[in-house]
């Protein structure tokens, strides 16, 4: 069970991971959630630095597909300007939304990684379709209360695990 809850990598940012580090793991896809590991909650489209980075991938061959548990327009509006595929309402951590978006990648699951902030949704949600799986620190701890709470109940599953700078 505790395995479930237990991330492959913990990384400190979207932007330690690296193209190059995607390849020498095998992962040539990635599946980004919005809030908290692309932008802190309250933003509403992708800054300059997020769109480069996105840009960096896809040019790499990194595919990338948004999946996200937010409103059809938060998450449309936010990939207009990316210009990358989109789950919206996906009920992370359930699997649909991931399925879904490695069927739109083309690639095999084994080549597929989540990245996410969230161990109850993230990682989880990877975790049960058997994909890689990449935690991050949140971007703003300034969150509504539900994810607060959340944040306390994962904190016995994060208390050892050392968050890298690289990927």
């Amino acid at each position: 069970m505790k395995k479930l809850f237990k991330a492959d990598a913990y990384v400190s940012s979207i932007f330690e991971i690296t193209p190059e580090g995607l390849k020498k793991r095998g992962i040539y896809g990635l599946i980004l959630d919005i809030d908290n590991t692309l932008v802190a909650t309250h933003i509403k489209d992708p800054d300059a630095k997020i769109i480069k980075y996105i840009k960096s991938l896809n040019d790499s061959g990194i595919k990338t597909v948004i999946v996200s548990n937010a409103s059809k327009k938060r998450v449309e509006l936010f990939c207009e300007p990316l210009n990358i595929e989109y789950i919206f309402k996906a009920r992370k951590p359930l699997g649909g939304g991931f399925l879904k978006a490695i069927e739109k990648m083309c690639l095999p699951k084994e080549k597929v990684a989540i990245v996410g902030d969230q161990l109850f949704t993230d990682v989880l949600g990877g975790n049960l379709i058997g994909i890689h799986t990449i935690l991050l620190k949140p971007i703003d701890l300034n969150e509504p209360i539900p994810i607060r709470l959340k944040r306390i109940l994962e904190k016995p599953f994060l208390a050892k695990r050392h968050f890298q700078d690289k990927f």
